[in-house]
Order: structure tokens, then sequence, then C-alpha cells
């Protein structure tokens, strides 16, 4: 089963997303900001994940850099962001995001990257 980690400080934001996920089949693991989001990489080993940018303490450009810093085959990682700058989404591209949508998104929009992403992997 594929493993997702959730990464949002908003509740409602975690809880759609997992309750989404599982319904599909997904194995989902949360986490409520970056720094609990880089304990859950490590734990969970999450096979692709979905990563606000705005969080208290370390925001999601950090934990993308940790992630990316990480030995071996690269997870994918979707960026969530209500920010409208373009630096942020520049920034998103630059630090090696695989894929970025920005708030309010759709569900099914979610659903379908992770779907079409991990049907594209061989999940251990």
């Amino acid at each position: 089963m594929a493993r997702v980690l959730v990464v949002d400080d908003d509740p409602a934001i975690r809880s759609l997303l997992t309750d989404l996920l599982e319904m599909d089949g997904y194995e989902v693991s949360v986490a409520v900001d970056g720094l609990a989001a880089l304990r859950a990489v490590e734990t969970v080993n999450p096979h692709f994940v979905v990563l606000d940018v705005m969080m208290p303490g370390l925001d999601g450009f950090g934990v993308l850099a940790a992630i990316r810093a990480l030995p071996g085959d690269p997870v994918p990682v979707l960026m969530l962001t209500a920010a409208a700058e373009t630096d942020a989404n520049a920034k998103a591209w630059a630090n090696g995001v695989d894929y970025y949508l920005a708030k309010p998104f759709t569900p099914d929009a979610v659903l379908d990257l992770v779907e079409t992403v991990l049907a594209e992997r061989v999940v251990d």
C-alpha cells in the first residue's frame, strides 16, 4: 500500500486530504508543522508528500530542502499554498518541488495527481 504524508497546519485541510486519500486506499500519515514533517519523513518513509508552504516554525521550503537532501530516489512532493505571490511559485520550482497547487484547490486535483504519480512508481 502506498504511503502518503500530508503536512499542513490547517486541521480542516489535513482532515479533508486524509479522508480523501484513505478512501482511495492510501496509507496516510499527517504532520502539523515542518518539524513534525521531518520526523515523519524519517519514520514513515512516504511514497508521496503533500506539503503546505506556510506553516509555523519550519516552513514548507525548509521541509522540501530537507527531503531533497535525503539519499536515494527523491520522493515526489506536491506543495499547496495560499500564497498568491509569484515568488513563492518560483521558489518552489527552484527548490525542486515536483508539483504545485494554489489554495483553494479541488480535492479531485490532488487525488488525480497522487494517483497518476504513484501509478507510475514501484511501491514497496
